[in-house]
């Protein structure tokens, strides 16, 4: 027999909003059904920001820096900054020089801010319009090279697909589940949490970086 030999399957809000609210044992949706199923979607997509790492939403990311540059903005989009690097020259003469993360406290006790040589630390400030602090402040021209984890997207018009891995929809639509659940099924609202766990837990074991790990013991003087 044959197969479809596609592998694109995908869920458009509507039809994800339609299967969760099944789920709940309900079949018959008003208006009202679906845009507070959709602002319910929306709050599922922050719970996992707050989870931690979401691997599709680390993007690399560059801010141009000249001499002066104390603190820089980061898009609005940023949740966090994983790791950063200073890059200096262009084409074959690119060097990536490694940058420390300090925090607020180490940032705060720096006596002279304003001393100008190669930047070798920053300080992020998590704020609603995120800042990053340069240290030392940069004495010419040089980029921010680094990693950032975003937001993910809003789930917007209804004909929308979501911005998630195909990995997580399982666990989006019993999450969606859980949360009407809070709201129009409550009877079934510890099973739908309890199966929602299990799919994020299943999701995020599998979402994440695999690499060579080696372990050099301290033998001592």
């Amino acid at each position: 027999m044959a197969t479809s030999g596609t592998t694109v399957f995908d869920l458009p809000i509507d039809e994800l909003i339609e299967e969760s609210f099944e789920r709940c044992g309900i079949r018959s949706m008003s208006g009202y059904h679906i845009k507070t199923a959709r602002r319910s979607l929306n709050l599922v997509f922050l719970d996992w920001a707050n989870r931690g790492l979401n691997l599709w939403t680390i993007e690399q990311r560059t801010l141009s820096l000249v001499a002066g540059d104390t603190t820089k903005t980061l898009p609005s989009d940023t949740v966090n900054v994983l790791s950063a690097v200073i890059r200096t020259g262009s084409g074959q003469t690119t060097q990536d020089i490694e940058i420390d993360r300090i925090s607020r406290e180490e940032y705060l006790y720096l006596p002279d801010k304003f001393t100008r040589a190669q930047p070798a630390q920053y300080y992020v400030e998590r704020t609603n319009s995120p800042l990053v602090y340069l240290y030392p402040t940069p004495d010419t021209t040089y980029t921010f090279l680094y990693y950032a984890v975003r937001r993910i997207q809003d789930s917007g018009a209804y004909t929308n697909v979501t911005d998630i891995n195909f990995r997580f929809l399982p666990c989006l639509t019993a999450g969606l589940a859980y949360y009407l659940s809070l709201k129009f099924a409550p009877e079934r609202t510890t099973v739908l949490k309890a199966f929602y766990e299990e799919e994020y837990a299943r999701a995020a074991a599998e979402d994440r970086d695999i690499a060579s790990l080696h372990f050099t013991p301290d033998l001592g003087p």
